[in-house]
């Protein structure tokens, strides 16, 4: 009896702490003053019907060099990051174009799931101007994957595989001038808050990883914010 108690107590305890630690991160991330909000482009025909448009550009680079983490790189000069910002705020009921620039290389995803791009229209996206619908789960550098955070909300989903740079067009310094440009178009509902991760493990060595970068507001991670237009 006393093992099952102490057992059970444990298990309180984990997932006490699992949820203590998602509310620090949700804290951390309404701190940050910092957001990108969607251009507004017009309207765009949709299997929805004509909704306003709104565009998105968002980078993702091999480090922090690049000058969105302060002088020469900022606590973490080697980490990977999205660009300088990695809050983002969008329209509700709008179709939202999302451009990103992966200026990294990578390997193989612990998840083949993510390796399939979900949630966009049509199930498609351009890859340097090129219509897909995959990447190799084995070529992809990084993805784009929002999802909800709170029950009384619309749902949202949708993730999107970026393709490695090819090894061969890796500078040993500075960034490839051959990035790889994805564009999608994804549809908002009803406003809400939501957040957005990388699902490709581009961490260090720790929880598969997915630690350091991975786990951090600012790199790997952050907001997704549909709003009130």
């Amino acid at each position: 009896m006393n093992k099952r108690f102490f057992a059970t107590l444990g298990t309180v305890i984990l997932g006490a702490s699992v949820i203590a630690g998602i509310g620090t991160y949700v804290a951390s991330a309404k701190n940050d003053s910092r957001i990108l909000a969607a251009t507004a482009a017009g309207t765009m025909d949709t299997p929805q019907g004509t909704l306003p448009h709104y565009t998105l550009d968002i980078q993702a680079y091999p480090d922090s060099m690049f000058g969105g983490h302060g002088t020469d790189g900022g606590a973490h000069p080697d980490w990977v990051s999205y660009g300088a910002v990695t809050n983002f705020e969008v329209p509700a009921h709008s179709a939202i174009t999302i451009t990103v620039t992966n200026y990294d290389g990578g390997e193989s995803l612990n998840n083949d799931y993510f390796g399939k791009i979900r949630g966009t229209i049509d199930g498609s996206a351009t890859l340097n101007g090129v219509r897909i619908t995959s990447v190799a789960p084995d070529h992809v550098g990084h993805t784009f994957t929002v999802h909800g955070i709170a029950s009384k909300q619309s749902e949202l989903f949708f993730s999107v595989p970026m393709q490695a740079v090819a090894e061969e067009n890796m500078p040993e310094e500075g960034y490839t001038k051959t990035p790889n440009v994805t564009v999608f178009t994804v549809i908002t509902g009803d406003a809400g808050e939501y957040v957005w991760n990388c699902e490709y493990p581009c961490g260090d060595g720790t929880v598969a990883k997915f630690g350091n970068a991975m786990s951090s507001m600012g790199y790997m991670s952050g907001h997704f914010n549909v709003v009130q237009g």
